[in-house]
């Protein structure tokens, strides 16, 4: 790898070309899964850190890591931007930690250590696509639900615990409401993946349920 740290404008361009390659190896996966950081996206932030890093080598003399360094802040006001809380839930973090990994194998290109780059990138497609059928496991065996449930003519919550425990789920009770007769109450549910569907198999048929939502 050593004709890399040569920068002469052939292998500039050939660093730049491989930032972009693997930018897209990693924005596709991301665009398969229809995140909200996409394939040009991460094109972008690949491209981009690898130019500022090669800029940051051939002006910095005196301090060459003081552009690269702020490469750092500039992706968490991108990281930032795609994380959002929606319903008690965070979304958005796989993708903002995924925008730092990029943006550091786009400033492994610029230096000249492609094979870093390279096995990086690998690493990244491997944590986000083979990791998923372990993360179904644990969510098979694991499953946590936020329920809220609307029960017609009850004065206290002992019928949807007794719900609960007939269906083998762990619970707590976060919030509870009390409106025109009918008790709204919001609980954190725990159990299977498949007690949570009996639970909801229960709950359409429950004359007793007015409404629930998760």
């Amino acid at each position: 790898m050593e004709f890399l740290n040569d920068h002469s404008i052939q292998n500039e361009l050939l660093l730049i070309f491989i930032s972009v390659v693997l930018g897209i190896l990693i924005g596709a996966e991301r665009e398969y899964r229809n995140k909200s950081a996409g394939l040009r996206t991460f094109i972008l932030i690949c491209f981009g850190s690898c130019l500022f890093t090669v800029l940051s080598i051939k002006i910095g003399i005196d301090d060459p890591d003081r552009i690269a360094a702020n490469i750092i802040t500039g992706i968490g006001f991108l990281g930032a931007g795609v994380i959002f809380k929606e319903n008690n839930k965070i979304d958005g973090i796989t993708t903002a930690t995924t925008i730092w990994a990029t943006a550091s194998i786009g400033m492994a290109v610029g230096s000249g250590y492609v094979y870093l780059a390279v096995l990086g990138t690998l690493l990244v497609l491997v944590i986000l696509s083979s990791l998923t059928y372990f993360e179904k496991l644990i969510d098979r065996e694991h499953k946590v639900r936020e329920y809220k449930i609307t029960v017609a003519g009850y004065h206290d919550f002992a019928y949807c615990e007794k719900m609960f425990r007939e269906n083998h789920l762990r619970f707590i009770i976060s919030k509870q409401k009390y409106t025109g007769g009918n008790l709204t109450g919001l609980w954190i549910v725990t159990g299977k993946s498949i007690h949570h569907h009996v639970l909801l198999e229960n709950l359409i048929r429950d004359e007793r349920i007015i409404s629930y939502e998760f």
